[in-house]
C-alpha cells in the first residue's frame, strides 16, 4: 500500500511504501480505482489550497487499505469527541455515574437549619439536560425534596455551590472568540445545570429598528445584555451571541424584520452561581425561607469567607451511566458533556511539586498518556480540550485510525463506544450524509468548524470492518460543496 503526497494539484507522487504487498482483500485494480477517487477528490475546485490527511484500515487485520499524507498533523474539530469517549470508556467504564449531593453544614431545629445548603458538584453535565429526556426540574425538585424530608422550612446560611472540584476555567483559553458565549460553546464546570444555556426570545419589528427582548429562559438574574442587533429585509438571520466567562452578554448582527417570535442560543456565564441562584428561589418559591443571599465557592473564596467544617449529607442525585453520556455526546456533538468528561479523567493526573495545570490540561494529559500506554503513537497528537472546539488541537488520520482499531479489536469498551457513533443517514450530525447510499448505516462523527471538515468512525462492506478518519483543512469551496465531495469520495473508496 503506498502513501501519496500531492505536490502541485492535479498531480500525484509516490513517496513511500507502506507494506510490501496489497491486503488479500485488495487488488492493484482497486487500489488503482482508490487512488483515482482520491486524485479527484483532491482536484475539485473547493479543494483549493487544502491539508488532506486519510486512511482506512481494516480493522480485523489491522492492515491499511488506503492512506494519504496519514501523518499530516490538522485541526480534528468535533473527532476529538472520539477520542475523549473512548478513553472515557476504559478508564471510568460503562456504568459510570456523576454525583451531585445536598449538603449542610449546620445542625435542624425546630424546622430551622442554623448553617448553610450546598450543592456538591462532582462535574455532572447531565443535570437538568434537554438531552437526557428527563423534565429539566426533576433534579431541582429532587433536592427540595430532600430539604423538605429534612423538616426545614428556613435557612439562617445561605445556599452555595461548591464547584471546587475544577477550577475556575469553564472552557479553554484556546477557543475562539466567536465561540465564548454561543449556544453550543457552554462552559464545563463543577455545578452544571440546564445544559448551562439559556435561550433568548426576541421580536424584531420593522426594517432598521433595534429588535427587542421578550424574555430569557430560564432567567439569568443580573445578566446584563448589550442589544446591537438589526432589523432587516433578508431571506435569513446571521447573528451571534459573545462574552466570556463571568461577564456580560453581547448580542450581534442581523435579523428579518416583522418576527414577533425569534430565538436565540447563549450559554449561562456563571453556572455554580445561577445553579445556587434558581435552586434557592426554587426553595423560596416551595416556602423556605433563607436569609442569605445564593453565592458559590470561586465568589466566596475571592472574599476570604469559604465556610469549611464538617458537613451533612441529605441526597446523591445520579446521572444517566456513562455509556449514554458518551452516546448523547457523540449523536449531538455536546461540547460541554465531552469537556466535562475530560476534566473528570484530569481528576486522575497528579501535578508535581509547584506545577500549575488546569483541569483541561490534566484531562488531556491523563487521555495522551492513556493512549501512549495502550502502544498507540501520540507523539503528533495535540489536546486543549475534550469536545474538538480549539482550533488548536492537532490530530492525524493515522493515530486516529489506529485508535479504531484498537477499540474494535482489544477494548472491552467497543460496544458502548460503537453505539455512541451516529449512524451516517440516519440519525445524530450525521443524519444527512451519505442518507441513500450504500454506506447509509456506518457509523461516523463528523467534525467541522470555519475551513475544517473531518469524519472518524467505521464502514462496514462486503462482510468487513474498516476504521476511517478523514480530516480536511484550509478547503476554499463552502462547507456543503466540501460535504458533497467526502460522500463522493468514500462512495467510491467502498
Amino acid at each position: 500500500m503506498k502513501i501519496f503526497f500531492p505536490v502541485r494539484r492535479a498531480l500525484l507522487v509516490t513517496v513511500c511504501s507502506l507494506c510490501a504487498a496489497l491486503p488479500a482483500v485488495w487488488t492493484q485494480a482497486q487500489e488503482a480505482r482508490m487512488e483515482a477517487a482520491f486524485g479527484r477528490f483532491l482536484r475539485k475546485e473547493a479543494m483549493r489550497g487544502a491539508s488532506v490527511s486519510f486512511m482506512a484500515r481494516e480493522v480485523r487485520s489491522g492492515d491499511v487499505v488506503y492512506g494519504y499524507d496519514a501523518e499530516r498533523r490538522l485541526t480534528p474539530a468535533s473527532v476529538v469527541k472520539t477520542v475523549t469517549a473512548a478513553a472515557a470508556l476504559e478508564l471510568l467504564g460503562g456504568d459510570f455515574r456523576f454525583a451531585t449531593a445536598i449538603r449542610h453544614d449546620g445542625h435542624v431545629r425546630d424546622g430551622v437549619l442554623h448553617g448553610n445548603l450546598f450543592i456538591c458538584g462532582s462535574g455532572d453535565p447531565t443535570a437538568g439536560s434537554s438531552r437526557t429526556g428527563a423534565p429539566r426540574d426533576s433534579i431541582p425538585a429532587l433536592w427540595a425534596e430532600a430539604v423538605e424530608r429534612a423538616g426545614i422550612r428556613r435557612i439562617d446560611g445561605r445556599v452555595i455551590a461548591d464547584e471546587s472540584i475544577f477550577d475556575t476555567e469553564g472552557v479553554s483559553m484556546k477557543w475562539l472568540r466567536e465561540d465564548l458565549g454561543s449556544g453550543y460553546g457552554q462552559g464545563s464546570y463543577g455545578v452544571n445545570l440546564f445544559d448551562n444555556m439559556f435561550r433568548l426570545y426576541l421580536s424584531t419589528g420593522a426594517e432598521g429598528a433595534t429588535p427587542s427582548i421578550v424574555r430569557c429562559d430560564p432567567p439569568v438574574p443580573a445578566l446584563t445584555f448589550h442589544n446591537y442587533l438589526m432589523s432587516r429585509r433578508a431571506a435569513t438571520d446571521s447573528f451571534y451571541i459573545a462574552g466570556a466567562p463571568y461577564d456580560e452578554r453581547y448580542l450581534y448582527g442581523a435579523v428579518r424584520a416583522g418576527l414577533h417570535r425569534l430565538e436565540m442560543e447563549g450559554d449561562i456565564p456563571d453556572p455554580p452561581l445561577f445553579a445556587a441562584r434558581y435552586f434557592c428561589d426554587l426553595l423560596k418559591r416551595r416556602g423556605v425561607e433563607i436569609a442569605g443571599e445564593p453565592s458559590c465557592h470561586r465568589l466566596l473564596t475571592e472574599a476570604g469567607a469559604w465556610p469549611e467544617g464538617e458537613r451533612r449529607t441529605l441526597v446523591t442525585t445520579y446521572s444517566p451511566a456513562l455509556r449514554e453520556i458518551v452516546r448523547i455526546t457523540n449523536f449531538f456533538s455536546c461540547n460541554m458533556y465531552a469537556d466535562a468528561l475530560v476534566k473528570t479523567l484530569g481528576l486522575r493526573y497528579r501535578p508535581g511539586a509547584g506545577e500549575a495545570v488546569s483541569s483541561f490540561e490534566r484531562g488531556t494529559r491523563v487521555v495522551a498518556a492513556h493512549w501512549a500506554a495502550k502502544g498507540l503513537d501520540t507523539g503528533l497528537l495535540t489536546l486543549h480540550d475534550g469536545s474538538g472546539l480549539a482550533a488548536a488541537n492537532r490530530a492525524t488520520a493515522a493515530f486516529l485510525c489506529d485508535m479504531y482499531v484498537y477499540m474494535a479489536g482489544r477494548s472491552e469498551a467497543f460496544a458502548p463506544f460503537l453505539e455512541s457513533l451516529p449512524g451516517a443517514g440516519v440519525d445524530g450530525t450525521v443524519r444527512t450524509f451519505l442518507k441513500g447510499t450504500a454506506l447509509e448505516g456506518s457509523r461516523l462523527k463528523s467534525g467541522g468548524m470555519s475551513g475544517v471538515r473531518c469524519y472518524g468512525g467505521y464502514i462496514d462492506r462486503g462482510g468487513r470492518r474498516y476504521a476511517v478518519a478523514l480530516l480536511v483543512n484550509h478547503f476554499t469551496g463552502s462547507d456543503a460543496v466540501v460535504r458533497a465531495a467526502i460522500e463522493e469520495l468514500f462512495l467510491s473508496l467502498f
